[in-house]
């Protein structure tokens, strides 16, 4: 077994800084490739996760957006960067109990006995949930603009927030994946994600104003991160001040992908 987030070359001798990027950018490629082919193999997971999202939509649309008052302009344009938010926040429990799955299935120890690089498997995770995500959000706009939802700002300014949407949905994927290298279990995995995924989608912005809510939960509801990318997403896609809410948004994604994917590495590469 090697150390370090890198094997040494064939010959023995150890690689150089560009020859340490490109092997760790091919093998993460490589990994990335293993997870969306082994999804493309389960067309019943593509299914099941695309329901939930599409069920929220429908219900807050049609069955709860009569009750809902007090949001500028019309409900479904400020449902929709809400639904966007939860629909790739929900979707990171993927990368627990796949991590977790690997691990118990004994996966990961072939990849550790592998000449390749340490960090590959955890950051080809991420790009792959960083691949689906988009495909999610493509979904989800298609759907958003079949039950009215309409951008009230520009296409760049759209574009924008989809950005925003996919910096945070990668950065909480790195998060989920070392929930999953930490568990015993996908069955644990999964359980272990409702209670971080609950509080911080319904208790948010994402589908009623904060004012509407108690004041004792008010105070969470503002500052916690699930609101504040949904803000920025909002105020690009549906108009209202800009600069503060997408600037507090990107800090809080590059903050969490700052913390959250170096202690995923270390927690792979430490891991029995």
């Amino acid at each position: 077994m090697t150390t370090g987030t890198l094997a040494p070359s064939v010959d023995g001798r150890d690689p150089g800084h560009l020859e340490r990027v490109r092997w760790l950018l091919s093998d993460t490629l490589t990994i990335a490739w293993r997870w969306l082919a082994a999804m493309v193999r389960l067309p019943e997971s593509i299914v099941f996760s695309v329901i939930q999202p599409v069920l929220l939509v429908l219900m807050f649309r049609y069955v709860f957006g009569g009750a809902i008052t007090g949001v500028p302009g019309s409900y479904v344009d400020y449902l929709m960067p809400g639904i966007f938010v939860q629909t790739v926040t929900f979707g990171a429990v993927i990368s627990a109990v796949g991590m977790a799955e690997d691990l118990q299935k004994g996966i990961i120890e072939r990849f550790r006995a592998l000449p390749m690089a340490r960090a590959a498997v955890v950051t080809g995770r991420s790009l792959s949930d960083l691949t689906r995500n988009f495909g999610s959000i493509l979904l989800m706009t298609g759907l958003g603009f079949a039950v009215g939802f309409r951008i009230q700002t520009n296409v760049p300014a759209f574009i924008a927030g989809l950005g925003i949407l996919l910096l945070f949905s990668w950065a909480i994927s790195w998060g989920f994946a070392l929930l999953g290298l930490v568990v015993s279990s996908p069955e644990t995995a999964q359980l272990a994600t409702f209670p971080v995924l609950l509080p911080f989608t319904f208790a948010s912005s994402a589908f009623v104003p904060v004012d509407r809510m108690p004041g004792w939960l008010q105070a969470f509801a503002k500052s916690q991160p699930v609101s504040e990318v949904v803000d920025g997403c909002r105020a690009l896609m549906s108009g209202g001040p800009t600069a503060r809410p997408v600037l507090i948004a990107l800090a809080w994604s590059l903050g969490m992908l700052a913390v959250l994917a170096p202690l995923a590495v270390r927690r792979y590469i430490r891991t029995d």
